[in-house]
């Protein structure tokens, strides 16, 4: 029997049939670091994976064990495309510690807030229509703005977020230019990926700007609850029900490969929101689902917090510890109270994207600053990530990393280290 064969052409003929917005779906800088860095001989200070050390693993198969037994028909069964009932009430709970209080019916379950990024997506923007960000923003919500073919705008940010003023004058640039603005992203909390907190006044004050303008605000929380130092100021959903939508997430309080988050919404949006999950997942999953509320319902889950909250302290001490003893003068860097990053600034003659391959060959791994640029910003800047490594990998890492970067600075003609 003869074998029919089917041919495509080139890659070109190939990419001609893939719809428009398929040329915009491109692999992160990060994702393209994870074959090299998860090598076991790579201290990897790129990714920000969640530190399960401080998780009691037999606590969690308790946890499994007992919901199969009392309750695996309904665990394993399709449930509700808004969430179950009874986790979207604990969500409410959890949200309380933040100053939020909010109606389980406000609260859509979603598979990780980054399905609720695309959801919220999905519903709002149209090819060409702008997202204002701060500058820099996190990768994955840049990567999923660019897929449905929006243009993110940057608005500058310093130490304490993102300034109100250049806010308002990015409103005004892009309105003026004739161009639609769909809402405004931000992670006011240990930011992903400076690590820096937004004062309370800015929150009120952006807050106001948006309301006055009419743009939502998506207010992407994952670390609010990892202070180190002191609680975090109230959520900007806590002052603002109407003009905010409000993103969570259970990846860096209980256990990332959960894949449990949520967005709280207006009411006004809220029919629109779960349509478009339905149409993408049909529900979440109900075993996930059921995990997390069997644990906030039988477990010490504050005090789960509090363990995770110590881990990483110690760990961005060893960070910035580290940082003084070994880089040069010149960099500069973040001091976070809290999450999981350290934003570091070189001089501008550095490009730390050309500058990964030679810090491999030292064994150290790291995000180059670009990643978290839409307009390709940030080449002489990188994102190092303490959650992961134990505090002697970080101090070996940051060491080698340091030496790299000092080589770097003494190869450029004239530059003298101080």
């Amino acid at each position: 029997m003869t074998e029919l064969r089917h041919t495509t052409g080139d890659s070109l003929e190939l990419e001609n049939r893939f719809a428009t917005r398929a040329a915009h779906m491109k692999p992160s800088e990060i994702r393209s670091l994870f074959a090299v860095a998860s090598r076991p001989d790579i201290v990897s200070l790129a990714g920000g994976m969640p530190n399960l050390s401080a998780l009691p693993m037999d606590m969690m198969a308790e946890v499994v064990r007992d919901l199969v037994a009392t309750n695996g028909t309904e665990a394993l069964q399709y449930g509700s495309g808004q969430g179950h009932p009874l986790l979207r009430e604990q969500i409410c709970e959890v949200m309380a510690l933040e100053g939020i209080r909010a109606n389980p019916d406000d609260v859509i379950v979603t598979t990780g807030s980054q399905q609720a990024l695309d959801l919220i997506s999905r519903i709002f923007i149209d090819p060409g229509d702008v997202v204002l960000v701060e500058a820099p923003s996190y990768v994955g919500a840049l990567g999923t703005f660019s897929q449905y073919q929006a243009a993110p705008v940057h608005v500058e940010t310093d130490d304490d977020g993102m300034v109100p003023a250049a806010l308002v004058e990015a409103i005004k640039s892009v309105r003026s230019a004739g161009r639609k603005i769909k809402f405004l992203y931000l992670i006011p909390n240990y930011q992903n990926p400076t690590g820096v907190m937004l004062s309370a006044d800015r929150r009120t004050e952006i807050l106001e700007i948006c309301a006055r303008e009419e743009i939502f605000i998506v207010e992407d929380n994952p670390y609010g609850l990892l202070g180190f130092d002191r609680p975090s100021p109230n959520a900007m959903r806590a002052q603002d029900s109407e003009n905010v939508i409000y993103l969570g997430s259970f990846s860096k309080t209980i256990a990332s490969g959960l894949r449990v988050g949520w967005a709280l919404v207006p009411q006004s949006i809220k029919d629109k929101i779960v349509i478009a999950s339905e149409s993408s997942i049909l529900c979440p999953s109900n075993f996930t689902q059921l995990t997390i509320s069997s644990y906030l319902k039988d477990q010490p889950w504050r005090d789960q917090i509090a363990s995770f909250v110590d881990l990483y302290r110690v760990r961005r001490d060893a960070m910035l510890e580290s940082l003084e003893a070994h880089f040069p003068k010149e960099a500069t860097w973040t001091r976070p109270g809290g999450g999981f990053y350290v934003w570091i600034t070189l001089p501008p003659e550095i490009d730390t994207k050309a500058m990964v391959p030679k810090a491999i060959v030292a064994k150290v791994a790291y995000v180059p600053g670009s990643a978290f640029y839409a307009d390709g910003f940030g080449s002489w800047q990188m994102r190092l990530s303490y959650c992961h490594p134990t505090p002697e990998r970080i101090r070996e890492g940051v060491k080698a990393l340091g030496a790299v970067v000092k080589q770097e600075l003494a190869s450029r003609a004239g530059y003298q280290l101080n």
